[in-house]
């Protein structure tokens, strides 16, 4: 019987091949044909393999995850991690479809701004009650868990503060007491640390940033040591309908496979551009894990060793007025709030990522109207020593 097909009905069958394709096909179907209700029964109880419906998973974000859940070392009895189609979705997610009404949260205080923003302003809205502290300061934060707190959520290095997390003692806290430990892993990446072997029971990646690392894809992941605990996270991602684009997932892929290259490049920029910044006429501070004068130097190399990453931040002298003269002196420096991209991008976060913090609790946390964060890219170290060089005298002149 011939397989051309006779009619513009569907289905059309997929030809076949003795070879397989190198790249990852795109799938981009919404939808998946079965050729039974008992077949469709069996895909929707799990003893058969296979897609439904979009919504539920896709072959490109199955794909995707597999490999983030390599280089995050997930447990093999975890299941495999979950795509969504934001970091800020993966970090919803894993609130929302664990906790619920009357359950509490505690939260590092220097979160990423819109994590801030989800604890401070909309978890109450559900019944769900937060509280933030220094996850630099054990002692603190100790004292601020509750009775009724159920999750911890925590960044190991904190955007964009770069403060390092006690890891090891909010780890041994949470275990004691049966709380569930998550940790945004964006900064530090399964590069500099792998979190489910620090004691985290939950781990969440912004796949936007450094792990895709194009500036082109728009993803997160998460991921739960327990099945039941991946279940609940599951559920709520997909009624809620945060599906991953089968195209961003494609990119993303592609983009890992050049991510440890990229990192350890980046890494490496990064450390050099710390020193560099450290030594200019008009730099107040520079905030860079591995350097000697950070806050938590010694923490920071029990946990990370001589991974610093590729994320600084520096202050400069001056206000408003100075921080649009650096920027508008350094064209090549793409001035966007983000970060992680193949380029170095540089951020302001009094601008953008917590520009809905007020004043004094900016200034509490150090973010002057001088504060800069910078993602480092994989550029020529000397060009980006010059470019710098001359954003900040022209800001200080």
């Amino acid at each position: 019987m011939s397989d051309r097909p006779t009619s513009l009905m569907r289905p059309v069958p997929w030809p076949d091949s003795a070879s397989r394709p190198l790249g990852t096909p795109i799938q981009p179907s919404v939808v998946y044909a079965s050729p039974d209700p008992d077949t469709l029964d069996a895909q929707y109880g799990g003893t058969a393999p296979g897609y439904t419906y979009a919504r539920e998973g896709h072959p490109n974000a199955d794909v995707l995850a597999a490999r983030i859940d390599a280089l995050e070392e997930v447990p093999e009895t975890a299941g495999r991690g979950l795509i969504t189609g934001s970091g800020m979705a993966a970090v919803t997610a894993a609130l929302m479809g664990v906790l619920r009404a009357g359950d509490h949260v505690l939260g590092g205080d220097q979160l990423y701004g819109r994590s801030l923003r989800l604890m401070n302003q909309d978890l109450a809205r559900f019944g769900i009650a937060t509280g933030l502290a220094d996850p630099t300061d054990a002692a603190a934060f100790e004292a601020a868990i509750r009775p009724e707190t159920r999750m911890i959520l925590i960044e190991v290095v904190s955007n964009p503060t770069l403060r390092v997390a006690d890891l090891a003692a909010i780890a041994a806290m949470a275990r004691a007491r049966g709380i569930l430990l998550a940790v945004d892993n964006t900064f530090t990446t399964p590069r500099g640390i792998r979190a489910f072997e620090h004691g985290a029971d939950i781990v969440i990646h912004s796949v936007t940033k450094i792990l895709a690392g194009h500036s082109d894809a728009t993803l997160g992941y998460v991921a739960a040591r327990d099945p039941e605990v991946r279940r609940a996270i599951y559920d709520f991602a997909v009624t809620t309908g945060m599906t991953p684009s089968p195209f961003d997932c494609w990119l993303a892929e592609r983009g890992l496979y050049s991510f440890e290259l990229r990192y350890d490049r980046a890494e490496a920029n990064a450390a050099m551009l710390a020193d560099h910044l450290a030594g200019l006429q008009g730099v107040r501070r520079v905030l860079y894990p591995t350097r000697p004068d950070h806050p938590d130097h010694n923490r920071a190399v029990a946990l990370l060793g001589a991974r610093g990453g590729h994320m600084l931040s520096f202050e400069i002298e001056g206000g408003r007025a100075a921080a649009n003269a650096l920027t508008g002196a350094a064209p090549r420096i793409a001035f966007a709030p983000t970060l992680g991209d193949i380029g170095t991008t540089l951020s302001h976060p009094a601008s953008s990522s917590h520009r809905g913090m007020g004043e004094d609790a900016r200034l509490a946390l150090g973010i002057t109207e001088g504060f800069f964060r910078v993602s480092v890219g994989v550029e020529d170290i000397d060009t980006l020593k010059a470019e710098f060089a001359k954003a900040i005298e022209a800001a200080t002149a």
